[in-house]
């Protein structure tokens, strides 16, 4: 079986992203089954350990580098090798558990599921500092980033054969690459990324996460992101200015054929239980993209909504009522996407 296409993608698909608030592993697969069955997506659960955080599951196995139990990292300079592979490609430690859990409820699923890897840039600025040289810790990272991909194709093409793996890379320290005091060059950075990329797409969808975190500076350089060749592309909300100013390049990604899964449920401060609000920012987002040269018709078709970040330090009832709003908005996609009417309601 080849790669799936992103193409095969339903219209208004939802899924989550990142951390969930449960401590149990199967309640948190329920939950994600429950919530978003077209495009379940493997649960994070820092609440049952620290251990499935963003870093820790990166660093976990490298030689040199001990993951503690609280999720941060000491270092063994003289045990360190930029070239060497990481120790568990079987994914049996303990950052993977929900990981494991989630693989033995989809073995029978046909269709997609997502994914998430911690990106070669992010691992390489942890590592970084941690303490580890800027030369080795990127090219380790890189070779471990790539290496882990690897055995995650391998991991579902035995565990859960008839899955079409949409794979996000986690990469929130891209967005810093254009700072002068970076400690690697913007290019290659973007070679890191696009690397991992190439590395997945030969079994799986390919996404990126470049999420600015909550409360910063919401100013992203999309055209840059762009060029590490996703097939889909995380847009939170939030970075409306930064979209509408890439109109152009957001409707070139549209025209190969890319997807955005827009971050449109806010996952701090107040959301409310409505969806309407959040419907007409969205569409006031689009409307924008349109005039700059995106077709409407394409904004709708090749869209999925997400949650703008992690719930894992929300409560599960409010984790519930975000995945909630999420399935409305994706609905009132659907509904206008496909040029339908609710049977109920607007």
């Amino acid at each position: 079986m080849g790669a799936p296409k992103v193409a095969d993608l339903a219209v208004g698909l939802t899924t989550s992203i990142g951390t969930l608030p449960h401590a149990d592993p199967e309640e948190a697969v329920e939950f994600v089954l429950r919530c978003h069955p077209q495009l379940p997506a493997t649960p994070q659960l820092p609440n049952r350990s620290p251990l499935e955080r963003r870093l820790p599951q990166a660093a976990w196995g490298i030689a040199g580098v001990s993951v503690q139990p609280d999720g941060s990292l000491s270092i063994e300079h003289a045990d360190l090798d930029r070239e060497a592979p990481y120790s568990d490609p079987t994914f049996t430690g303990e950052p993977f558990v929900t990981l494991r859990t989630f693989l033995r409820a989809i073995a029978e699923r046909e269709g997609p599921a997502k994914f998430q890897l911690t990106g070669p840039v992010t691992l390489g600025v942890a590592l970084t500092s941690a303490g580890v040289a800027s030369d080795v810790a990127f090219a380790l990272s890189g070779t471990v980033v790539r290496s882990r991909a690897r055995s995650l194709l391998n991991l579902l093409a035995e565990q859960a054969p008839g899955v079409s793996p949409v794979v996000f890379v986690d990469e929130p320290s891209l967005l810093a690459c254009l700072e002068p005091d970076f400690p690697i060059g913007v290019e290659d950075a973007l070679d890191l990324v696009s690397t991992v990329l190439a590395t997945l797409e030969t079994g799986a969808i390919t996404a990126l996460r470049c999420s600015p975190r909550g409360g910063m500076n919401n100013t992203v350089d999309w055209p840059l992101v762009l060029q590490t060749g996703p097939a889909v592309l995380a847009v939170p909300l939030r970075t409306q200015a930064s979209l509408v100013a890439a109109a152009s390049s957001i409707a070139e990604f549209l025209d190969n054929g890319g997807r955005l899964a827009w971050g449109a449920v806010p996952t701090e401060g107040p959301v409310g239980s409505s969806a309407g609000l959040l419907w007409r920012q969205l569409s006031s987002v689009w409307c924008e993209l349109v005039q700059g040269g995106c077709e409407v018709s394409r904004l709708r078709l090749q869209a999925l909504v997400t949650p703008a970040g992690g719930l894992g330090r929300h409560s599960i009832e409010q984790a519930e009522v975000v995945l909630g709003l999420v399935d409305d908005l994706a609905r009132r996609l659907y509904d206008q996407a496909t040029g339908l009417r609710l049977s109920v309601g607007a």
